[in-house]
């Protein structure tokens, strides 16, 4: 008995890192890709704010154009404001991506490529299967916004900018459980489909995003903020506010449980094909 309970918790223990090793290439690829645009834009902000004069009033006045990405809440010559805009965007496009991609493929891939019966016949229940691949991409979640949150601390120290903490920290937050909640929701996806799921989470993600546009384009539909996490991670409006929509983001957790339990239950009472 002694012996088969440690052999179980090996196997656990092999699931999760053979899922850190199997997303290690997509997870430095797609950091650094990210951490990179975050601080190019960065660091092009000091030659950027030399022609700023009247240019973040401009853009304010834009009508729906500046509605639609938030530049009439903040100034746009400010680096708070700046770095809202651009790399709030980039974060949140690229975050998204990534989650969706991670989630979509954690259950769907075994199946795809037909290494699921090898999987399951191990002394380890699905449940536990599940959770170990859950852990793994929540993991490679928080590694990604590492990253961004050291090349973004970085990149502002070198060109002299100390912004204020509570607006870039909430903003940081907020895409962090934004993705964590794409992620969720396409891991609840990936226990119904066998293959072909990668399209569909980007997608997803795509969808999301540009339902938030949609949404800031005018009052009529700003009721599709609730149903989409990037209701909660525009910048503009945390920058502005000074905290994270909770309305929003009560209706986001809500999505990441369905999609974590519709994964528990779907997936543990599959049959592999």
């Amino acid at each position: 008995k002694k012996y088969l309970c440690t052999s179980m918790r090996r196997v656990k223990m092999t699931i999760l890192k053979h899922e850190m090793r199997q997303g290690r290439n997509s997870l430095i690829i797609w950091t650094a890709v990210i951490a990179f645009m975050l601080g190019v834009c960065i660091l092009i902000y000091p030659e950027m704010s030399k022609q700023m004069d009247g240019i973040g009033e401009a853009f304010a006045n834009m009508g729906g154009f500046s509605a639609a990405f938030g530049m009439d809440k903040i100034n746009f010559g400010e680096f708070i404001g700046f770095f809202g805009v651009e790399c709030g965007n980039v974060l949140g496009l690229g975050g998204a991506f990534f989650a969706a991609l991670t989630g979509i493929s954690a259950l769907s891939k075994e199946e795809r490529e037909h290494t699921d019966e090898f999987l399951l016949t191990h002394p380890v229940s699905r449940q536990s299967v599940i959770a170990q691949k859950l852990v793994s991409v929540v993991a490679q979640i928080i590694i990604l916004n590492a990253a961004a949150v050291c090349v973004t601390a970085l990149s502002a120290i070198m060109i002299g900018e100390l912004p204020e903490i509570k607006p870039l920290a909430l903003t940081f937050a907020a895409h962090l459980i934004m993705q964590i909640e794409i992620a969720a929701i396409c891991f609840g996806i990936s226990a119904f489909i066998g293959r072909g799921g990668l399209g569909l989470g980007l997608g997803l993600a795509a969808a999301f995003y540009f339902l938030n546009i949609i949404a800031n384009l005018t009052e009529s539909a700003e009721f599709l903020k609730y149903f989409t996490p990037f209701g909660y991670t525009d910048s503009a409006d945390i920058i502005a506010d000074g905290r994270i929509e909770i309305k929003y983001l009560a209706v986001g957790i809500i999505f990441t449980v369905i999609g974590i339990i519709s994964a528990f239950w779907k997936y543990g009472q599959k049959d592999i094909s």
